[in-house]
């Protein structure tokens, strides 16, 4: 009867993982990024915030594009991770 149990558990927890899309969205922030520093600063620290599963730095446009899992994070928690590191950022454009 255990083994009756695990196996269906283990089932129902294989459907519930394939059902479990990634919402990949981007958004484009600008931040205050001075310097080669600044960008590590942030690649460093905003690439390890749950969902978050590309990061690009433009230093000469001073904007920085994150791809992440909406169903994991939101802009407002990327925006806070920004602010935690003193770089605030504001959204310049957002697409899915």
């Amino acid at each position: 009867m255990k083994r009756i149990i695990t196996i269906l558990m283990a089932v129902v927890l294989s459907l519930m993982t394939v059902n479990a899309k990634p919402n990949t969205q981007t958004v484009v922030v600008t931040c205050e990024l001075r310097c080669q520093g600044c960008c590590d600063k942030v690649m460093k620290n905003i690439a390890f915030e749950k969902g978050v599963k590309d990061l690009v730095c433009d230093l000469k446009q001073k904007t920085v594009t994150i791809k992440y899992d909406a169903n994991k994070t939101d802009v407002p928690t990327l925006l806070k991770a920004f602010e935690k590191i003193g770089k605030p950022a504001k959204v310049k454009e957002k697409s899915n």
